[in-house]
């Protein structure tokens, strides 16, 4: 049994395979790189990178969700990355940090939507 952790995330999480790609802010010519998402809430998301991403880097990405037409857009913050035993990959955490209310309310709308549970397994 694991001894109870006291959760400190501020919006809960849904399991959620959205197709989402991602590029530094500071290297605007660069292309996007493309992934799918792990996990998601109305504060941030979980995805798998081949790239390295420095904690903190900011993040221009653009997030596919169902029943909306375009995807949604956000300036991000990486706030944690951890190396995937035996691979060349990559667990990365992003915080959203600016957001249209628009986009806001279709990614709230679609994580209520979410089939519970609202928790995610590491």
């Amino acid at each position: 049994m694991q001894p109870y952790v006291k959760e400190r995330r501020r919006f809960p999480r849904v399991n959620a395979r959205l197709p989402l790609q991602f590029k530094d802010i500071q290297r605007p010519i660069e292309a996007y790189t493309g992934t799918l998402t792990k996990d998601v809430s109305e504060g941030g998301a979980r995805f798998i990178s081949s790239d390295f991403l420095s904690i903190f880097t900011r993040v221009l990405l653009e997030m596919s969700v169902p029943s909306f037409s375009r995807p949604i857009k956000a300036i991000s913050k990486v706030a944690w990355i951890q190396k995937i035993p035996r691979s060349n990959q990559y667990n990365v955490g992003i915080r959203f940090m600016d957001m249209t209310e628009e986009d806001k309310k279709h990614l709230a709308s679609f994580i209520a939507k979410s089939p519970a549970p609202k928790t995610v397994t590491p």
